[in-house]
């Protein structure tokens, strides 16, 4: 299907993306969206034609467990929802631990890099087709950024994007910013990793802005899309005309017009990339039975997951993400600075995610949020979604003493008592605390 040009929608810039010209598409984040209703700017975007592609991030299909129905069951209610030609989710894992391991459940709250070897690739393959069988559209898998490499790898990443496309008859989604991101940190070649992939199973490409910072380049979708950028852009594009590319930014929107010239700068480097038309007729494009539902996409028969692949798969796992978010000590072969690196930004993340769902805790602790949220995060993983986390920091703060100011921690007290309970106040109760708080900020 022939996407064309798209921009990610976000709730904070609904407005400029409505009002930005040449959008044939937009990707909504799936786990952002209500199961039974959409917002009103995406049914207005999809009353003028405009195609709505739900993006999961949680599903974490590179993980040593089984994909949860739960999960799988919401996206596909998301696609039905929009109408959506696709789903798309990520190549990477985001929680470990569990009964696999017999620990307790970890979460990482942001994508991890999936070890590439056989036995991550076995089970990868057979969680993959599991959610193919759930979902009611064909499913597309990206490409992550990294900012460590797992030891003892067997596959290249392109190998293992094309083995993965061989072996389930995925589509893959391809960010050429993250293909950049692992040039910087990982050493890895783009061009070489777009010579080894299946370029004809590319359903779209994502671009996104990042920055570099002490050699370390950070994937963070909240500055312009660089140059460096542009040019795998015109890397991919020289070996194949993708269907659609879209613009991503989660973070620090600009506005309207600034958005509008990177997508400008995007459609320029697609076409000055573009080979010159081969005056040959080319083969009939194939046809495409993929667009009923997503197990249509597969071919070849599914090779069970050998013996111990999801064992030895849940144990190498859980002490990577155990040390990032744990303070545990550091599996043998990791580089150890990257390590610090990416467990102080999996705990930024965590930060900027709790603000973001609960921003009464940095308006309460004003200058002192984060610092105190780091310090709690370095001793506390998130063992369930933000809210959940939001909640405990704010336990955390409070059983601790703080904050040191009265008015805050009876502020801090009155919310986490609003939140916390087995079910939500009654409206009288509601009232009484509104005027408790409005009496504790005179």
């Amino acid at each position: 299907m022939e996407l064309g040009i798209g921009i990610g929608w976000r709730p904070e810039i609904a407005a400029e993306v409505e009002s930005l010209s040449g959008i044939d598409w937009v990707e909504a984040v799936a786990e952002n969206l209500c199961a039974d209703h959409l917002p009103d700017s995406l049914v207005r975007l999809r009353e003028r034609g405009v195609t709505v592609v739900p993006h999961g991030v949680a599903l974490g299909l590179g993980g040593a467990d089984r994909p949860d129905p739960v999960r799988l069951a919401s996206l596909a209610a998301r696609a039905e929802l929009l109408g959506a030609p696709l789903v798309t989710e990520h190549i990477a894992f985001v929680r470990a631990g569990g009964p696999l391991t017999a620990s307790p459940r970890l979460e990482a709250g942001h994508l991890l890099p999936v070890p590439r070897t056989w036995d991550a690739l076995d089970v990868l393959c057979e969680n993959v087709r599991i959610a193919q069988d759930s979902l009611p559209v064909p499913l597309a898998l990206e490409n992550i950024a990294a900012l460590i490499t797992w030891p003892d790898e067997e596959l290249t990443e392109g190998q293992f994007l094309a083995e993965l496309v061989e072996r389930t008859g995925v589509r893959l989604l391809i960010d050429v910013a993250n293909l950049h991101t692992n040039h910087v940190n990982l050493g890895q070649d783009p061009a070489k990793v777009l010579d080894e992939l299946p370029v004809e199973a590319i359903a779209y490409v994502h671009v996104a802005g990042g920055v570099e910072r002490n050699g370390v380049w950070h994937d963070t979708h909240a500055h312009p899309v660089t140059a460096p950028v542009l040019e795998v852009l015109a890397e991919l594009r020289s070996r194949v005309d993708p269907p659609g590319v879209l613009l991503e930014r989660d973070d620090a929107f600009p506005p309207g017009a600034e958005l509008a010239g990177e997508l400008d700068a995007i459609r320029a480097t697609l076409r000055k990339a573009a080979p010159p038309a081969d005056p040959r007729p080319g083969p009939a494009p194939a046809s495409d039975d993929s667009a009923g539902a997503g197990a249509g996409t597969r071919t070849a028969a599914p090779t069970p997951v050998p013996a111990g692949s999801r064992d030895r798969t849940a144990v190498a796992q859980t002490a990577l993400l155990s040390a990032l978010v744990a303070g545990t000590p550091a599996p043998a072969g990791f580089d150890h600075r990257r390590l610090r690196v990416q467990s102080r930004a999996l705990a930024a993340k965590r930060a900027d995610v709790v603000a973001k769902v609960a921003p009464e805790l940095p308006e309460i602790l004003g200058d002192g949020y984060r610092a105190a949220f780091l310090a709690y995060a370095g001793s506390r993983p998130m063992s369930g979604g933000y809210r959940r986390d939001a909640l405990d920091f704010a336990e955390h703060v409070l059983i601790a003493g703080g904050p040191a100011d009265p008015v805050a921690r009876r502020r801090l007290t009155y919310w986490w008592q609003d939140r916390s309970g087995a079910r939500p106040p009654r409206r009288t109760t509601r009232l009484v605390r509104a005027a408790r708080a409005a009496l504790v900020r005179k």
